[in-house]
């Protein structure tokens, strides 16, 4: 993967299965020009038009025509205790020399992922999906520690506050408070941090959204990136994949149930409920990854445009054939787009000051 900069403002890295497609979406999601696209340099195929472009794996199109036999969640009802339960599910790390350390944030329940070799002053928030009403940083161990032993860092997954008991903004108050921690507290007790960044799946990469948003406009130490995997980012729900994408994880038909649920009465066009509307301008830099086969393709999409056209350097990855938060599912491009996460941490991390070994 190529460092994350670029002469433009943008470097879209669109990994449709054809180049037809990539091209269809941007044209119809964003007026960046064609000529500004960066393709993927770790591609494996090649199309008519000499652009690199990804190649599905056969275990990723045969959990894809698996999948796709199933009834998406809330298609025929909305389970909240259901989803609840799956959620709430404890996963272990399958690495046993994972370090897994327990404790609060105020009153908020968190847990650090620590894999060996990673250093524990660079700092990853990443906050679970679970459509703002269910999930638990339990649930993400094994997401955590592939993250940390990849980009060698630690990680902090809080169980922020789920609505409806808690509507917005109650869980997005507990992740800005988290981070703030976070700068002056490791794994280890109180010390500052070499760098942070945040990321989140879902309604995760909505709250990833927000509060660097949120981080922003009240001048608190902000990090030195963000990380939104298949965020939901407009709850006016005005994505075109709401209406034409057969996502085989979650039916489109659950958004307004997690609108109502989250949202209650308050204004959907606020920025930190929608981050599509948001003004990007002082945010650090983004990658945005998503599925091909997801209703909230769009979001992401659309985020990404926004982001650019406020000066911000985002990266957008849309992966062919891949579904919901497809980083969890232990395909070939869950581990690679892994690697890009950490890749992208890598190459955002502050530069070392070279005096401050004492060379002049």
């Amino acid at each position: 993967m190529k460092q994350f900069t670029s002469t433009a403002l943008l470097a879209f890295v669109v990994t449709l299965g054809t180049s037809a497609v990539a091209d269809d979406l941007l044209n119809r999601q964003t007026d960046v020009p064609r000529s500004s696209i960066e393709t993927d340099s770790t591609a494996s195929s090649q199309q008519g038009n000499g652009d690199k472009l990804r190649t599905v794996s056969p275990e990723g199109a045969a959990l894809l025509e698996r999948l796709s036999k199933n009834t998406p969640f809330g298609k025929t009802n909305f389970d909240l205790q259901g989803l609840r339960a799956g959620m709430g599910t404890r996963h272990q790390p399958v690495n046993k020399d994972i370090k897994l350390i327990r404790l609060k944030i105020g009153e908020i329940p968190c847990e650090w992922v620590l894999a060996p070799g990673a250093d524990p002053d660079v700092r990853l928030l990443y906050l679970h999906g679970g459509g703002w009403v269910s999930g638990s940083g339990g649930n993400y161990l094994p997401l955590a520690a592939d993250i940390s032993v990849a980009a060698k860092c630690a990680v902090l997954l809080p169980d922020y506050r789920l609505a409806p008991e808690h509507p917005f903004p109650a869980g997005l108050e507990d992740c800005i408070a988290a981070h703030d921690w976070l700068v002056e507290n490791g794994p280890s007790g109180s010390s500052p941090a070499k760098a942070t960044f945040i990321a989140g799946d879902s309604a995760g990469g909505n709250l990833t959204l927000a509060t660097l948003l949120a981080l922003r406009d009240r001048e608190r130490p902000l990090p030195a990136g963000g990380i939104a995997l298949s965020a939901a980012t407009d709850f006016t729900l005005e994505s075109e994949s709401l209406k034409t994408v057969h996502d085989p994880i979650i039916s489109a038909q659950t958004m307004p149930e997690f609108r109502k649920l989250y949202l209650g009465n308050s204004d959907p066009l606020n920025p930190l409920a929608s981050p599509v509307f948001g003004d990007y301008r002082g945010i650090p830099p983004l990658l945005i990854q998503v599925g091909e086969h997801e209703m909230l393709r769009d979001d992401s999409i659309r985020v990404a445009k926004k982001a650019v056209s406020d000066g911000i350097l985002a990266r957008l990855e849309v992966w062919p054939s891949m579904v919901h938060v497809f980083q969890i599912r232990g395909l070939p491009e869950s581990r690679e787009a892994i690697e890009q996460i950490a890749e992208f941490i890598r190459s955002t991390l502050p530069k070392q000051n070279p005096r401050s070994s004492g060379d002049e």
